[in-house]
Parts: C-alpha cells; sequence; structure tokens
C-alpha cells in the first residue's frame, strides 16, 4: 500500500503477559521498532498471534498517513 508506513518490531511476550492485555487490564503495547523508533498500538491487534507460550516474532505494522493502525503481519 503506497500510502501507509510500515514498522518493524520483534516481541517476546509471555501467555501471563498478554492475558493482562487480554482481560483487558493492559489496553496498549509499547515497544521500539527495529530502526529505533518508539511505538504504541493496540494489543488486541496481537491476538492472531498468540500462541500457548505466548507471542514471539517479528512483526511489520502497517499504518496510513494519519498513524492509524492499517494491518499486522508476522515477517519471521
Amino acid at each position: 500500500m503506497a500510502d501507509a508506513s510500515n514498522i518493524i518490531i520483534s516481541l517476546n511476550i509471555t501467555a501471563d503477559e498478554y492475558l493482562l492485555w487480554y482481560q483487558g487490564s493492559v489496553k496498549s503495547v509499547y515497544t521500539h521498532a527495529l530502526d529505533g523508533r518508539s511505538i504504541s498500538f493496540p494489543a488486541n491487534i496481537l491476538q492472531p498471534f498468540v500462541t500457548r507460550s505466548g507471542i514471539q516474532g517479528r512483526f511489520a505494522i502497517a499504518f496510513d498517513k494519519s498513524n492509524k493502525f492499517v494491518s499486522i503481519q508476522q515477517v519471521s
């Protein structure tokens, strides 16, 4: 998508940590992109990637020109 920018992040979230987000105790994930930028995004966008051990891997998150979430996909 030409109007979107991608940010690559690496996550290692335990199942117990994600449970806090799932239960609504935590609404956002705060992390750093691989290029050093700080990023915050809604925790619920990670739901498709949850396994019994949590969420691990690299992800590409696309945002539109207004910095609104567009999509997320696992890249490794």
